[in-house]
């Protein structure tokens, strides 16, 4: 069930990171090219950091899942299957408690920003909702590693990663 949970999570997170790359992408090129007319948009920069916080930190759990981040193997992929697959948990269990510790400390700061009322310094906006956005995003990565603890030892394929 919480397999299934976390696939649907990061499915939904996975699409509307891409919708927020596309904004960016979007919102750029267009002020690029407004550019060439003396008439750029305002506050892009903070519009195109607030997009590539929520690109970045919604696709993490996506692609924790696909095993789709770098992995240097030189030594485990050389250990055999039993303390692979013990390495592999380990790994995802240090990597769940270090992005829980994230996820919770990037929550505290949005709930600080939320009480003192900030907002951006050039468009004036709240941008809390941003950074809790990158809290869910991190709690989600950090729901993925704690699935691949027992992934890690599930006999299904011949590899543990």
């Amino acid at each position: 069930m919480l397999d299934r949970i976390d696939n649907l999570l990061g499915r939904i997170l996975l699409v509307l990171s891409g919708a927020a790359v596309l904004a960016l992408m979007l919102l750029a090129t267009g002020n690029v090219v407004l550019r060439i007319f003396h008439a750029p948009f305002g506050g892009t920069y903070e519009t195109v950091s607030f997009l590539g916080a929520i690109g970045v930190a919604f696709a993490l759990a996506s692609t924790q899942r696909g095993k789709g981040h770098i992995v240097v193997d030189i030594l485990s992929s050389r250990y055999p299957l039993p303390v692979k697959r013990f390495v592999d948990a380990l790994s995802a269990g240090i990597s769940a408690l270090f992005f829980g510790i994230v996820a919770w400390q990037v929550f505290v700061w949005g709930a600080r920003i939320m009480a003192a009322g900030e907002v951006s310094e050039t468009l004036k906006v709240v941008y809390h909702p941003f950074v809790f956005g990158v809290a869910a995003g991190f709690g989600i990565l950090t729901l993925t590693c704690l699935l691949d603890i027992p992934r890690a030892f599930r006999k299904d394929g011949e590899e543990a990663s």
